[in-house]
């Protein structure tokens, strides 16, 4: 045991594990940014093709007995089948369901489709795996009532599960767009001021923001492709809003249609609005600095003031042992 002990603390194995561990570290952030491919032109193509959807569901709205053939052809998937089937819309689907599908950055029928077989599939999967590893692999010495209820509590979890999931894609794509969004303003402001349309602003912005959030970059581009096939204007900057489910976006949104309106300058909003973006994002900064010490605390007290305790104490404890 001694000799492991003298081996693994040997100062040239420490070395050479600890200059492996750099090299493959620098090696490693070299080679990953290479891997990780062009995220944002990905995105883009999306919105492109996101953009010729929509512009093919307007043009089919001036045509339903022709969309209604179309749909009739499409085959049918497996998903689509058991919603269908089960009669899962009329059920579970709302309109705030598919705004929350719209504000996670999911558009269209498919992933409404998913959303809703899943809530079906998911609290029978989790009934079926809690009950089975309660009643047949280890019932941790739980009396049957308590375990039936346990799996009556994985099915109620599984059908929650997609909320879930969908509230956590909805954060974090807020606050993606909510730190780029001060900048984006300054930037739509710039454009605006030199004479761009509003499209022609929107479009350049989502070019030049798209490196830092791609879903604010996503959301301008498909706002642009809506402002040049909606009927009411107005409609794709409320969309805007909706889609983001910000009130800063919103508050931008209701500038430009009252601009559009009653003929009011642009360029003054958005300034007013981007400097409010900018102070609710240094505010928001500064709570997190406040909160920051409270949450130190705990880390302290469990790491550094054990480790203060034997620097301090370690050498007078190793004098008293060899005393004796």
């Amino acid at each position: 045991m001694s000799s492991f002990v003298q081996y693994i603390t040997d100062p040239e194995l420490v070395v050479m594990v600890l200059a492996a561990v750099a090299a493959f570290a620098t090696v490693a952030s070299l080679v990953m940014p290479l891997l990780s491919g062009d995220r944002l032109g990905a995105r883009m193509k999306y919105v492109s093709t996101e953009r010729a959807r929509l512009r093919a569901e307007r043009l089919a709205t001036m045509a339903e007995d022709q969309r209604q053939a179309k749909l009739r052809r499409e085959p049918k998937s497996f998903m689509k089948q058991v919603v269908e089937q089960l009669n899962l819309r009329k059920a579970l689907e709302t309109e705030g369901t598919r705004e929350r599908l719209k504000m996670a950055g999911f558009r269209g029928q498919a992933p409404v489709v998913a959303f809703l077989f899943f809530r079906a599939v998911l609290p029978i999967f989790g009934f079926a795996v809690v009950f089975l590893y309660l009643f047949f692999v280890n019932d941790f010495g739980l009396a049957p009532i308590v375990r039936l209820v346990l799996s009556i509590g994985g099915a109620y979890l599984g059908f929650y599960f997609p909320n879930i999931f969908i509230s956590n894609l909805i954060q974090r794509r807020q606050k993606s767009i909510r730190g780029v969004f001060p900048d984006a303003l300054d930037l739509l402001l710039i454009c605006v001021q030199a004479g761009m349309s509003v499209e022609a602003a929107l479009n350049k912005v989502a070019g030049e923001i798209g490196g830092r959030s791609i879903e604010l970059a996503e959301e301008f581009s498909l706002t642009t492709a809506e402002l040049s096939y909606l009927p009411q204007r107005r409609q794709a900057y409320e969309n805007l809003g909706k889609r983001t489910g910000l009130s800063a976006v919103r508050a931008v949104g209701t500038s430009l249609i009252q601009a559009e309106r009653y003929g009011t300058a642009v360029g003054q909003s958005l300034r007013v609005l981007a400097k409010e973006s900018r102070e609710m994002r240094m505010a928001e900064a500064e709570k997190k600095a406040a909160a920051l010490p409270p949450k130190l605390t705990v880390p302290m007290i469990v790491f550094f003031l054990p480790v203060l305790f034997i620097v301090i104490l370690g050498p007078t404890a190793i004098q008293l042992i060899q005393g004796n």
